[in-house]
């Protein structure tokens, strides 16, 4: 057994965020072995432990306090219930600080000021501080006060107009992704910028702002989709589950139900051809390359939509996985978390919870060779890691702790 310990072992992060994307970093840095102190409200807490249903059922199957959305994305943390708008909570708060190598806040720009906890006043008590801003379009530019949600990003970002079937069909239109996928975007930049940030001040000794916005992430991984346009000027339209620069790449209808057939390369579209017994195709001069069978995309999948048509799901997927071309079932979420891929790299996990007994989690898909992610703590009951935190981090006394908490 290895006896390196985990990467950021000894990193301490105050994390003063609530919702997704902020809770989504702030995972993804305590699974890989920081200590996160996670601010919250007394009384309420996370906006998200309300979000139910559903919950979290104890073992006799009743519903827990604790919603499975807020399960989501605090794993491995510490809860700390401080009213930051009392003086003696601020005060608090920036002593925690003083003693922290990362704070990650999601507040409106400015929001923290009032308290003492923007970067200015914090950067003054702790010039080693990393200090990551999360909110919807960043801290300058003429949208900077903004409120951003997730859903008008994906909107304003670009990913809705790419994302539907395409107008003129039935059920055609702009929809959203079927997670939040710009909040978790934002979560996993600024956790690069925040890794980047740390790594630089082990050379200079001194802390940043970093500065994420949600309509920064959505564009930048709008990705080969920004290019499409850039490189031609003309703005991709929504193709349902068609790609925009690969044929054939999408799903097609068999006997009894549906697949994603994904041929990257002419190597693979020869064999797809020749298992569905339509090498002419193959030899056709508008379908010989890639380029080709994009720009005859309308004359091509008709007669294979067709051709699909012909068999099952399972033979298709059978025949196609011998003959090295890309394809796939459509999964439901409980085909998902049962299947044997999913069950060998250990993405289901079982962790002890206070009130559940156990609690069924998404493992982290981040996978090192040495110095694995560990598996600490379920995401934490409100307030359940105060009186610890007062003690151990700050210092205090049973009595201080016993006036600070009866507040």
């Amino acid at each position: 057994m290895s006896t390196r310990l985990a990467p950021l072992a000894g990193i301490r992060v105050l994390d003063l965020t609530r919702v997704l994307a902020g809770p989504w970093c702030t995972q993804n840095l305590a699974d890989l072995g920081a200590e996160v102190i996670k601010i919250e409200r007394p009384g309420s807490g996370d906006d998200t432990r309300g979000w139910g249903p559903p919950y979290l059922r104890d073992e006799a199957g009743n519903n827990t306090s604790e919603a499975a959305y807020y399960m989501a994305a605090n794993r491995n943390k510490k809860s700390v219930t401080v009213d930051m708008a009392t003086p003696e909570g601020a005060e608090l708060i920036r002593d925690l600080a003083l003693r922290s190598d990362i704070v990650v806040e999601n507040f409106k720009v400015g929001g923290l000021a009032k308290y003492g906890l923007d970067y200015a006043s914090l950067k003054a008590i702790n010039p080693r501080l990393i200090y990551c801003s999360v909110t919807g379009f960043g801290q300058t530019g003429p949208y900077a006060p903004r409120p951003g949600y997730d859903f008008m990003i994906q909107a304003m970002g670009g990913l809705m107009s790419v994302t539907g079937e395409k107008d003129d069909l039935p059920g055609g239109g702009p929809q959203k992704a079927g997670v939040a996928v710009a909040d978790l975007m934002t979560g996993m930049y600024a956790t690069v910028g925040i890794l980047a940030a740390l790594r630089e001040r082990d050379r200079s000794g001194l802390g940043q702002h970093v500065d994420m916005a949600l309509l920064d992430c959505q564009v930048a991984m709008m990705a080969n989709q920004n290019m499409n346009y850039l490189t031609s000027g003309k703005a991709p339209q929504r193709a349902g589950n068609a790609h925009p620069n690969l044929v054939p790449y999408q799903v097609f209808a068999t006997s009894d139900g549906h697949i994603i057939v994904a041929v990257g390369n002419d190597s693979q579209f020869r064999n797809f051809c020749r298992v569905a017994e339509c090498t002419e195709l193959a030899e056709d001069p508008r379908f010989l390359t890639n380029p080709q069978r994009v720009m005859n995309r309308e004359a091509l999948i008709p007669d294979l939509a067709e051709i699909m048509l012909t068999r099952s799901c399972a033979t298709w997927l059978e025949q196609l996985e011998a003959a090295g071309v890309p394809a796939g079932p459509i999964n439901t979420l409980d085909q998902v978390h049962n299947n044997p891929q999913v069950l060998a790299r250990g993405m289901k996990i079982s962790m002890p919870h206070p009130t559940a007994g156990q609690a069924t989690l998404v493992g982290s898909p981040i996978r090192l060779s040495d110095t694995p992610v560990e598996y600490r703590n379920a995401p934490p009951m409100l307030g359940e890691h105060t009186e610890e935190v007062l003690r151990d981090v700050l210092g205090l006394d049973a009595a201080q702790i016993a006036k600070f908490t009866n507040q």
